[in-house]
């Protein structure tokens, strides 16, 4: 298989295998009879499937060296994230779903942009701190996920408890999903077509980000 067919393969394959991002009835019957187990079982799901969060996180983990710095980096995503999901559910807060993962659309271009020298080339400075960046689109992302998980019914009973519940699901979810992505990248890293590679995917970023913030909006304005 050719180096450009591999490219193409692992660039696209996120978004295609994780179509199931979002709500369904299914879940909610899961929601329904399974206890709190099922908003861990139900709020993994939601990560793995959760295409947006996890290529903005590849776009991270692409940035950074040393298996350290990666846990830094993702631990400043999972407090920011931790803090909107839990805060803003709790205390019933929500913004309409196209928005607000509009928002997510444009870190994931963001993160590809910065990845690929934008600032450097575009703005003829440095890009922002990215630790602080990280934990501010975690806030983000967290309120996006806050936003999905008040789209069920958690009933009155355990509310909190539910809410801790689903954010430990996708904690879990994010560790299983993001291990592949690290091996692979890892892995290529070694590799000569490493940088033909770390330039064709922060490419995709860029280009998926511009195309879920144009799907977002639209499906705003046309009440989808």
């Amino acid at each position: 298989m050719q180096l450009k067919t591999k490219i193409l393969l692992f660039v696209l394959i996120i978004p295609i295998v994780l179509l199931a991002h979002g709500v369904s009835p299914e879940d909610q019957a899961i929601l329904n009879n399974g206890g709190l187990i099922s908003y861990i079982l139900v709020g993994a799901k939601h990560m793995v499937t959760g295409y947006d969060h996890l290529l903005f996180l590849a776009g991270v983990i692409f940035y950074i060296k040393g298996f350290r710095d990666i846990i830094t980096f993702i631990t400043a995503f999972t407090i920011g994230h931790s803090i909107t999901l839990i805060g803003a559910t709790y205390l019933g807060i929500k913004a309409d779903e196209h928005l607000i993962d509009a928002v997510i659309a444009l870190s994931v271009l963001y993160k590809g942009f910065e990845n690929l020298g934008g600032f450097e080339k575009l703005f003829k400075s440095s890009s922002p701190n990215l630790l602080m960046m990280v934990f501010i689109f975690g806030l983000i992302h967290g309120f996006g996920l806050s936003t999905r998980l008040q789209s069920f019914d958690l009933g009155q009973n355990q509310f909190l408890a539910k809410i801790i519940c689903f954010n430990i699901g996708v904690e879990l979810g994010q560790i299983v999903a993001l291990i592949p992505i690290i091996f692979v990248i890892i892995k290529w890293q070694k590799m000569k077509s490493y940088d033909a590679f770390y330039k064709a995917v922060n490419t995709y970023l860029v280009i998926a980000g511009i195309g879920l913030f144009i799907f977002q909006i639209y499906s705003f304005f046309n009440g989808h």
